[in-house]
């Protein structure tokens, strides 16, 4: 069976920002579009054709140029995801030392962090209920050692323990010196 029988036109040629183009690759059935061309101003009017004239549920855009990750998620892009970001998030992990890493952006301003729980953290050796996290944010994940621990309330924060969080953007800051 070949995939264009199964799922229609995969491959369109045209310009996506365009709605005749969207209509033949298929944008009226979709679930996801995902707009990822050299040009911001691309992918957001891709995402947001998507959204308004097809109703698509989810958007995500690549966006080339990071002081536009705000607009794009004010005007209605579900994830972005931004390759200088990505680069400079990789380059923090090659560091050694890194405490505390912004990973991903998504939803209107929220974002996934990765933090390393130091020996001299006010929240090591304490049971998560015991911490007052800013207001809606969530620790999702531990990576201890080898271990993935889901956590709970009981779950206690050793140092050296990798935690993944969920916060608003704005509350980054907060958590970082709580957590590190």
């Amino acid at each position: 069976v070949e995939i264009n029988d199964v799922l229609g036109a995969v491959a369109v040629t045209g310009d996506a920002a365009e709605a005749g183009t969207l209509v033949a690759a298929g944008a009226p059935r979709a679930d996801v579009v995902v707009a990822v061309t050299g040009e911001d101003e691309d992918n957001l009017v891709i995402s947001q054709v998507a959204k308004e004239k097809f109703h698509v549920a989810r958007t995500i855009a690549r966006v080339n140029n990071p002081k536009n990750e705000h607009l794009f998620r004010m005007l209605g892009v579900d994830v972005t995801v931004s390759q200088t970001n990505y680069i400079l998030n990789l380059i923090e992990q090659a560091i050694p030392e890194r405490s505390f890493v912004h990973l991903i952006s998504f939803h209107e301003d929220l974002a996934i962090v990765d933090a390393k729980v130091s020996e001299t953290s006010a929240v090591a050796h304490r049971a998560i209920a015991e911490i007052e996290l800013p207001v809606n944010t969530a620790i999702t994940a531990i990576a201890r050692g080898a271990n993935l621990i889901v956590p709970n309330p009981g779950t206690e924060l050793l140092p050296g323990d990798d935690i993944i969080a969920v916060a608003h953007q704005d509350q980054e800051d907060e958590l970082r010196r709580l957590l590190v």
